[in-house]
């Protein structure tokens, strides 16, 4: 078995993220709630497969990075009426994500 290409993680732990808009259309792992927002990666899970391509029968692409993403709920629904410091954690493949300064 030939080892597998793997593209580069392109981010650390603490860095601000935003999640892009892409314009998918098929199978993604990545919910429209989160994308235009901005959280905080809080850690590194692997490298892995693609979804997007799994789903349509694709195995023999690169290994991609993915991150487990920290949002805060008010910033996801600003209508959120319990504690301000509630979060959701969410894992997030590398092309989903753009880094913010």
């Amino acid at each position: 078995m030939s080892e597998r290409t793997q593209i580069r993680a392109r981010f650390d732990i603490g860095d601000q993220v935003s999640v892009l808009e892409l314009e998918k259309l098929d199978h993604v792992r990545t919910p429209y709630y989160i994308r235009g927002k901005t959280g905080k990666v809080v850690e590194f899970c692997g490298y892995f497969l693609n979804p997007e391509n799994l789903a349509v029968g694709l195995t023999n692409g690169p290994v991609c990075p993915l991150y487990r993403i920290r949002f805060v709920l008010k910033d996801l629904w600003p209508e959120y009426a319990r504690a301000d410091n509630d979060e959701l954690f969410i894992e997030v493949y590398d092309h989903w994500l753009e880094k913010q300064t």
